[in-house]
């Protein structure tokens, strides 16, 4: 399948690219987003394997569209940290409202321009929620009430049943964050957003096939593909 790259902030320090696939069916729009955080590479490698997957069509569109942003803070990414500021603080809290950093106030416009109903957030963090509900390791987290709470309770219905280990089941964590991309896109775009948060304690490689897997699954709900 025809994938276009796209720059995001370009002719600045900022600058990284996406990619739009769509299909020539209408349907819903989803947009990925990683590396907000630098220095969380599990999520970062799953966005540009799924990329990878639509190019080689071993991932097919057949209807709407997916928009990928596989590294969102590449000076970040090359430093291996979270950022400073940390831009996952930054973005619009309201209609109207200016973005704090430049980069996140980027970011927002590509999420207006094509306005997805669906948005996921990749992440990775400490811990297993499995352990601890004090944690955020092997997650998905939404806003209280919002619209995707059901299809994230059926994916982690659905991923943990393929579970051998009972310490990687993931967990629904209701949450607003407030300066948040998923906030913002929830609050401002209307959006069903969900931030995935897979464990730093985990293989790298099965953190990586979590979060595809998790992707894959909201992309089979939201019928941007077969299921």
């Amino acid at each position: 399948m025809l994938v276009q790259k796209y720059t995001l902030s370009p002719g600045t320090p900022y600058s990284t690219s996406y990619y739009v696939a769509a299909s020539a069916r209408p349907g819903p729009t989803v947009m990925i987003v990683a590396g907000i955080h630098g220095k969380e590479t599990g999520s970062i490698q799953a966005a540009r394997k799924l990329v990878a997957m639509i190019r080689k069509d071993q991932l097919r569109i057949r209807k709407g569209s997916l928009i990928i942003v596989p590294i969102v803070n590449k000076k970040a990414y090359r430093q291996r940290i979270r950022g400073v500021p940390d831009l996952n603080r930054t973005f619009p809290r309201r209609t109207g409202q200016t973005a704090k950093h430049p980069l996140s106030a980027a970011l927002f416009e590509v999420a207006e321009r094509y306005h997805p109903s669906w948005y996921l957030d990749l992440h990775e963090a400490n811990g297993l929620s499995q352990q601890s509900s004090k944690v955020l390791g092997q997650t998905l987290i939404t806003n209280p009430g919002s619209r995707s709470v059901p299809a994230a309770r059926k994916i982690i219905r659905g991923i943990n049943r393929t579970l051998r280990v009972k310490s990687h089941s993931f967990h629904l964590r209701l949450h607003e964050l407030p300066g948040s991309s998923r906030t913002a896109a929830a609050r401002i775009l209307g959006a069903r957003a969900v931030t995935v948060e897979t464990g730093w304690s985990l293989p790298f490689s099965t953190r990586v096939q979590y979060q595809i897997d998790i992707v894959r699954s909201f992309l089979s709900e939201a019928g941007v593909t077969k299921g």
